[in-house]
């Protein structure tokens, strides 16, 4: 019986979503949509204000507040975008592969859906990079501080925790489209 290789696996997991799921509804995000908010106070990417609850650098801004509020605030999709690229894939990419820092309050948010998508794919590419280069000994080593929430959890653990979360978050991406589309009069929705 042929060794089962867990970084193929674990990678297979990622990418069989994303092809065959997610990355076609992902095309042709409209501005009008990144930007759109189903209710009222919902945290977004926004053009810089004075507002004390805003992150980033930039033109644009991203809503969060430490701790966040109870119960969290609706998302959109541009949020939850902005959370993905940073939160999910950057911060990891800098702290366990070498790429440049990043943290909530330092990126330079998207002001656009298409610059968006292209933030994405440089993480999403920087991530499956980095996990292809790792050895199933590197998948057995704990985190250590660089995952603060649980530095004695392995490397496999982790990657597991960012499938989990993309899987997760650019669902509720796709999901948020949905819900644009069918709820816009010009499409035959009533309200």
């Amino acid at each position: 019986m042929d060794t089962l290789n867990w970084n193929e696996v674990l990678i297979e997991q990622w990418e069989h979503h994303w092809n065959t799921q997610l990355r076609d509804r992902l095309e042709g995000l409209a501005d009008e949509e990144y930007f759109w908010a189903p209710v009222a106070d919902a945290w977004n990417v926004r053009v810089r204000s004075d507002l004390t609850t805003q992150f980033g650098t930039g033109a644009h801004t991203i809503d969060f507040a430490f701790p966040q509020p109870e119960p969290a605030p609706f998302t959109t999709i541009a949020w939850r975008l902005g959370h993905v690229i940073v939160g999910v894939l950057a911060m990891r990419n800098a702290a366990h592969f070498g790429f440049e820092a990043a943290d909530y309050e330092t990126w330079e948010y998207a002001g656009d859906a298409r610059t968006a998508l292209t933030q994405l794919e440089t993480q999403l590419d920087r991530w499956l990079t980095g996990l292809k280069g790792l050895s199933e000994a590197d998948l057995a080593v704990p985190v250590g501080p660089k995952e603060p929430a649980y530095p004695d959890r392995p490397m496999a653990d982790l990657v597991l925790h960012i499938n989990r979360e993309l899987i997760h978050h650019l669902s509720e991406v796709c999901l948020l489209r949905d819900l644009y589309v069918h709820t816009r009069p010009e499409n035959g929705a009533s309200r």
